[in-house]
């Protein structure tokens, strides 16, 4: 089912960036709660700019890093927003059917309850990666699952993943009417527009379907060959014994991979910490990863994100032979 907005429920800004911060800004109070998943991108920082509650939902592997309704469910009461990403960042997985359509129900539910005796619960969804997904990886979006939610979703979207343009800040949001005056409002008085010759370009861009199409083919073909390239490497790796694991990629530019090498001994002394364990992965292996600690994830979490936006395919092997040489120079747990 197509997604379908009149013009007033669309709002276009310097990036998806200002229009998060709108969509906070607008629906919460100073002390009003929001649930978002960790590790995830940046909810931590929106929640302080707008005096926020932070309620963090410590998501694992066993469900790639996804929330389900059940990890939701405890706190939704008393909650303004879900913040929710897909693909995530920094994972580089999404939501299957079943669990997106498990949380609308659960969001429909809840409104239902509150009718006019407290503010709806809403849902923001983040979904800038979504035209990367891999072959036989559906996209899903909570209003196509649950037309109802319409009047309580805000979708975020923008040019900077899907066309490799960081540099053009052409982002929009799309939602209810008098939300995204709101946010307008907000915005004009922070001046983050997009500026009026990107605007102009975006918009006759996208109505190039043959040349995205041309396109994206190509650019999603060159990501999963690159994110394939790594999986495939690092499963041979943990196969063949090595402590090294790695979630299966689905979506956007990242790979997940799991360094349980904390206890181990290295020729200059044990990695008693994960913080030594990411020294060690820099200054040794000479290979960048970002913890999932920067996401929001326990400082402990032996989970990191690798991206491929850079990437060049040769050097695929070279990283993979880095990790090899680095846990070759591991110890085992004493």
């Amino acid at each position: 089912m197509p997604l379908n907005y009149h013009a007033d429920d669309i709002l276009v800004s310097s990036g998806a960036r200002p229009l998060i911060y709108a969509v906070y800004k607008t629906l919460l109070d100073p002390g009003d709660k929001v649930i978002y998943p960790v590790p995830s991108w940046n909810n931590n920082h929106y929640c302080h700019l707008s005096e926020a509650q932070a309620i963090e939902i410590e998501v694992g592997a066993d469900q790639n890093f996804m929330p389900n309704a059940g990890d939701l469910a405890g706190h939704i009461e008393d909650a303004t927003l879900i913040a929710l990403c897909s693909p995530q960042n920094p994972t580089g997985t999404v939501f299957s059917r079943e669990s997106l359509s498990e949380i609308c129900q659960l969001v429909k539910l809840e409104n239902k309850r509150r009718l006019c005796s407290q503010k709806p619960l809403y849902i923001m969804y983040d979904q800038i990666y979504c035209e990367l997904c891999m072959d036989g990886i559906q996209h899903e979006h909570p209003v196509q699952l649950e037309p109802e939610l319409k009047d309580y979703v805000i979708s975020i979207d923008g040019m900077s993943k899907a066309f490799a343009a960081t540099g053009i800040r052409v982002g929009w949001a799309f939602g209810p009417k008098e939300l995204m005056a709101k946010m307008r409002a907000i915005l004009s008085h922070v001046g983050a527009w997009a500026p009026k010759p990107e605007q102009v370009a975006t918009a006759k861009f996208l109505k190039e379907s043959v040349q995205i199409n041309n396109y994206l083919n190509w650019f999603k073909s060159e990501i999963d060959y690159r994110l394939n390239s790594l999986y495939k490497g690092m499963t041979d790796l943990k196969n063949t014994g090595y402590p090294i694991d790695v979630i299966q990629p689905q979506a956007a530019i990242y790979l997940t991979v799991k360094l349980p090498w904390k206890g181990r001994i290295t020729k200059n002394g044990m990695l008693f910490a994960q913080k030594d364990v990411t020294d060690y992965v820099l200054n040794t292996c000479r290979v960048g990863l970002v913890p999932f600690k920067a996401f929001g994830s326990s400082s402990e979490s032996e989970w990191y994100r690798i991206s491929v936006g850079t990437l060049h395919r040769d050097d695929i092997p070279s990283i993979i032979n880095a990790l090899k040489s680095g846990m070759d120079g591991l110890e085992k747990h004493s």
